[in-house]
């Protein structure tokens, strides 16, 4: 079992997890040790840190917004890699980031560089299952965490919890990230079917931005994802700020 997975399910047995989503730099790369601390303060299980790309296909505008501005300050995977090789993270980190990033970097060496780091996992949205195997092998101890979608079947669920590792990213919207989404109906009915094929815990991520929506989730799962609304606050309103929101939301 992958270091995350036994951490995340260890964690999961006895609290809700929270897992936050940053993008690495979009106020500076200066700024990103205060940010992990904050999240770490605020309750965090472990931390997406987002990899700028230039066609993000599964962000919504304020995170897209944010890659932007990391782009703009010349923060690059490499960088961040060279950063978070001097930062340490009590708690595991996850880069998400499309699939051109890290194989123009070459997985192997990837996995290699960040070793030397607390990245303990990667979530790569835009490679498909049935391509992993070109990923996998070269990974070593790091997870690569599986995205399920509203569309799933029951019969692509179970492949797809099957071999999984770190948590389940369970989607709740068809589209893009963004605080102020609408959800289906159905919803709770489609995660509790996940969270029954899974062994590993089952976060709920994609437009939770409140109280509401994270008691509702935490019924059927174990924990809920939260990027926009954070990526959001510390744009506008700074690192300390964000951490009373965040600290408000879970109370």
């Amino acid at each position: 079992m992958k270091p995350l997975t036994q951490t995340l399910k260890n964690k999961a047995a006895s609290e809700k997890l929270f897992v936050p989503y940053i993008m690495a730099g979009a106020q500076g790369l200066d700024r990103l040790p205060e940010e992990i601390e904050m999240l770490i303060a605020a309750g965090a299980a472990a931390i997406e840190l987002g990899v700028p790309f230039s066609d993000p296909v599964a962000d919504g505008p304020t995170i897209q917004a944010a890659g932007l501005r990391a782009f703009e300050q010349q923060v690059t995977l490499e960088k961040i890699i060279a950063l978070l090789q001097e930062v340490h993270s009590t708690v595991p980190l996850i880069l998400m980031g499309y699939s051109n990033s890290f194989f123009h970097y070459g997985i192997k060496n990837l996995a290699e560089a960040l070793a030397k780091t607390d990245v303990q996992g990667l979530i790569i949205p835009d490679l498909p299952y049935e391509h992993r195997d070109l990923v996998v092998g070269d990974l070593g101890d790091l997870a690569l965490l599986t995205l399920v979608s509203l569309t799933s079947p029951t019969e692509r669920i179970a492949t797809l919890t099957k071999e999984a590792e770190g948590f389940i990213y369970a989607v709740t919207v068809n589209g893009i990230t963004g605080a102020g989404q609408s959800y289906r109906d159905d919803l709770l009915a489609h995660l509790a079917q996940v969270k029954a094929f899974s062994t590993i815990p089952v976060l709920a991520g994609f437009g939770i931005s409140n109280a509401d929506q994270v008691k509702n989730f935490q019924q059927v799962c174990d924990g809920v994802v939260i990027g926009s609304k954070i990526v959001q606050s510390l744009a506008e309103q700074g690192t300390e700020q964000t951490g009373k929101m965040i600290k408000e939301i879970f109370q």
